[in-house]
């Protein structure tokens, strides 16, 4: 029997851990420094895809709705732009 290891969800992180992600995702100005804290997170943090830690906040009512929906169609952009040009060679 395998044991599943679960990665820590944003409800078992800290409060400190929490609000400093949101603190440099609001520091974000542009596209491109959003996809650029992606990258680096999804790299560096063993808690999933930032995709995943936004909906967990915005579940858990850290983040607000329009802020959650920005953040989200930013990355969502660009995963379907990489898609498109994949399908496109």
């Amino acid at each position: 029997m395998k044991l599943a290891i679960k990665a820590p969800t944003t409800t078992t992180m800290s409060t400190q851990a929490r609000e400093a992600i949101v603190d440099q995702l609001r520091a974000c100005k542009t596209k491109e420094q959003v996809l650029a804290f992606d990258a680096r997170f999804n790299l560096e943090a063993n808690v999933g895809p930032l995709y995943q830690v936004i909906c967990g906040f915005l579940h858990d009512r850290t983040i607000s709705p329009a802020l959650a929906a920005k953040w989200l169609k930013t990355l969502l952009d660009d995963r379907e732009t990489q898609l498109h040009a994949l399908s496109n060679h």
